[in-house]
């Protein structure tokens, strides 16, 4: 019902910024929370950041609170996610996630219905 795709990842060096797109599909966008995820080679999927299906910020994981802006555009039917200061930790696939049953997206992966491919994100040192 609904597909996701993300781009905008890449090889970077530390220090740089990224800008990481999710292009939306299939469902009217307004009426779906929204979340970005991560997820390193041999690590847990780790939340990144959710916003509301009108824009407020649902939370941002400690790891990156002060670095990752989120942002949607329900006009456009996108959301963003601004990465400055990137570190080599910050290396990962990055995903978008869509729970179209809540008002504010959540922390825990299993809450979202939809996901997108993922884009991969390597930061040198």
């Amino acid at each position: 019902q609904v597909q996701l795709q993300e781009s905008g990842g890449g090889l970077v060096q530390a220090g740089t910024s990224l800008r990481l797109s999710c292009a939306v599909s299939g469902r009217t966008f307004s009426s779906l929370a929204m979340g970005w995820f991560r997820q390193a080679p041999g690590k847990e999927r780790e939340f990144v950041v959710a916003i509301s299906r009108l824009g407020s910020i649902s939370g941002y994981a400690d790891s990156v609170k002060g670095r990752f802006i989120i942002s949607r555009d329900n006009n456009k039917n996108t959301v963003l996610l601004q990465i400055n200061s990137l570190k080599p930790e910050d290396t990962a696939v990055y995903y978008c996630a869509a729970d179209p049953n809540r008002v504010y997206g959540t922390t825990k992966p299993t809450d979202y219905d939809y996901w997108g491919q993922g884009t991969q994100v390597t930061v040198s040192s």
